[in-house]
């Protein structure tokens, strides 16, 4: 026993001593690094181009847009044209010449104006399916023809300008052109005219204005883009600011599905205009606008469908028409 107590004294020492070391429950210090004003012998300080290295430049940043991104070619795009000629048009006045023929200074009078024209993007016409209400007070499911479209202004408006003549007995006034910016008035209208028949001489012709269906709106923009506000034709008339841009859809119902051919004519993409005095229609003491005939410039748009009357699906309308144009500008 008095050798057991000698080892468990000798045990109990020796932990003792273990415990009152210095490093004892310590971890090992990690070697001290040199200052960096520190330099081995023999090497030279770093250089100003080593100690001085500027951070990687930053990446910029992407902001990613809130609304739906469309494929190339999706949108279909009528860049604006702006003709000098439609800024003046010559005419009689034939308010005063119904007084007096003779009165040569109301003859070939020079009529000038400010042209400007909006561009306009679009989607193909497309076709959609909604429960329409009735007057009897019950919902009918139609389908509904809808063109989608963003209309921009581009600003450079043809403004025509009074320039000196070059000498003092030039007797007619000289005129230039600028391009200024300003906004512009927009007041759409869409007219759809269908054909039965490819040849417009064949069959019959129905005309449809485009109408607001509020009961469409929603199911077009879950369809289009439920972020972005679709405007209808009566929410579209407002001032556009210059490099603004508006998105807007026309609708139709009651289309006649044995249309084969269809245009759809926008108005109010510019305001140059025309207009003709049938010889001898006015007459002293009438209105000042009788017998004038006012033609606007319109935007045209073909398209056609080869289908059938019992099955009117959007994957059949085409862009365009076989041996025509797909756009033109008329006056009507």
């Amino acid at each position: 026993m008095n050798r057991s107590m000698s080892v468990g004294t000798r045990l109990a020492a020796w932990m003792l001593v273990v415990a009152c070391s210095p490093g004892y429950g310590q971890d090992a210090a990690a070697p001290k690094a040199p200052p960096p004003s520190a330099a081995k012998a023999g090497e030279s300080p770093p250089s100003p181009k080593q100690t001085d290295q500027k951070p990687p430049a930053a990446k910029p940043l992407m902001l990613k847009s809130p609304y739906r991104q469309l494929a190339p070619g999706v949108l279909i795009s009528i860049d604006p044209i702006h003709k000098l000629e439609e800024s003046v048009s010559r005419h009689d006045v034939v308010e005063l010449l119904a007084v007096d023929p003779k009165f040569d200074w109301a003859k070939d009078i020079a009529f000038r104006r400010d042209i400007w024209v909006l561009q306009f993007q679009f989607k193909p016409m497309r076709i959609i399916w909604v429960d329409v209400p009735q007057s009897s007070g019950k919902m009918q499911r139609k389908p509904i023809w809808y063109m989608v479209y963003v209309v921009t202004n581009p600003g450079k408006i043809v403004h025509p300008v009074e320039k000196p003549a070059y000498t003092l007995a030039e007797p007619k006034k000289l005129y230039d052109v600028q391009a200024v910016d300003r906004p512009v008035r927009f007041v759409p209208e869409f007219l759809l005219e269908g054909h039965q028949h490819m040849k417009a001489d064949e069959g019959f012709t129905k005309v449809y204005p485009d109408r607001v269906i509020p009961v469409a709106m929603a199911p077009i923009r879950m369809r289009e883009d439920p972020k972005r506000r679709l405007l209808t034709s009566v929410e579209m008339c407002r001032e556009i600011a210059v490099g603004e841009s508006l998105w807007g859809v026309a609708t139709w119902e009651d289309i006649d599905p044995r249309i084969v051919r269809f245009s759809v004519y926008v108005f109010g993409l510019t305001n140059a205009y025309r207009w003709k005095d049938e010889p001898g229609e006015y007459k002293p003491g009438d209105s000042a606008l009788k017998g004038r005939k006012l033609y606007r410039k319109t935007l045209l748009l073909n398209f056609w469908r080869p289908g059938n009357r019992y099955s009117e699906r959007e994957e059949e309308i085409r862009y365009g028409v076989p041996e025509g144009v797909d756009y033109e500008w008329v006056y009507r």
